[in-house]
């Protein structure tokens, strides 16, 4: 069977089938390298799982902007992680189609000592762009972050939301096919996050598929289509964006 029957005959860019993720957590953490091999050669380590997703079934469509919602735990940042490839599923099936660009806890890539522009070459670097992309793209970046007149700082002298303004410049500058964003649209001042509602619209008109994850449901409602409500791992609700809100804030009372 064609791998790609499923997206032309339905225009997916991700599908997941029966998806699962299992930690192990480990109980009575040994305290030394000496004391773990020893509890391994007499196998005394005792673990406990914690599922974090519970076989979820899941198509998202090309172009759309869809939104995960849900309590801390509900298993929404392991969905997008699972996306990225970051996690592979314990069972089940994930396909994607497109280049993915996550904005998972914007400036993650970056090392503290280096220079804002040492940095910006190497979290482009990260997401797999050329130096030379980054060189003729560096001035766009540096002019959307704001931040030019600390550029060449090292990064560990910069507050959190300079940090922000950073990483979103360097991983927005090009437009993926889809973009899976955590709770971006909560950094920076209101002037920053119109910038990135802003650049969110343009790669949305241009067909890129957004996928967020925010507890900020009025930023839920104005910008996705259709909505996932997770639950401790299981999907609660599916479907448009504000019944589903509704129904997430009707629970919530």
């Amino acid at each position: 069977m064609n791998p790609g029957a499923d997206r032309m005959q339905n225009n997916l860019a991700v599908k997941l089938d029966t998806v699962a993720v299992r930690y192990p957590l480990e109980l009575n953490r040994p305290t030394s390298l000496k004391e773990y091999v020893i509890r391994q050669i007499k196998r005394d380590i005792q673990r406990q799982y914690l599922t974090a997703l519970k076989g979820i079934s899941l198509d998202i469509s090309t172009g759309e902007t869809f939104g995960v919602i849900g309590r801390n735990g509900a298993g929404k940042s392991t969905l997008l992680k699972v996306i990225a490839r970051i996690i592979e599923p314990t069972t089940g099936r994930m396909q994607v189609w497109g280049k993915v660009v996550s904005l998972l806890g914007v400036g993650a890539g970056f090392h503290p000592e280096l220079s804002g522009k040492e940095n910006v070459f190497l979290y482009s670097a990260i997401l797999g762009r050329s130096q030379a992309f980054t060189q003729a793209h560096y001035q766009e970046i540096v002019d959307f972050s704001e931040i030019e007149d600390f550029i060449a700082s090292p990064i560990r002298t910069y507050s959190s939301g300079m940090i922000a303004r950073l990483g979103f410049a360097v991983a927005m500058v090009e437009r993926p096919d889809i973009l899976l964003v955590d709770e971006v649209l909560g950094v920076g001042d209101e002037f920053f996050r119109e910038k990135c509602r802003a650049r969110f619209r343009e790669f949305r008109d241009a067909g890129t598929t957004l996928i967020i994850v925010s507890h900020a449901l009025g930023d839920i409602e104005e910008m996705c289509q259709r909505a996932v409500w997770l639950d401790e791992g299981n999907i609660r609700a599916v479907g448009e964006a504000l019944e589903v809100v509704d129904a997430y804030r009707s629970q919530r009372q």
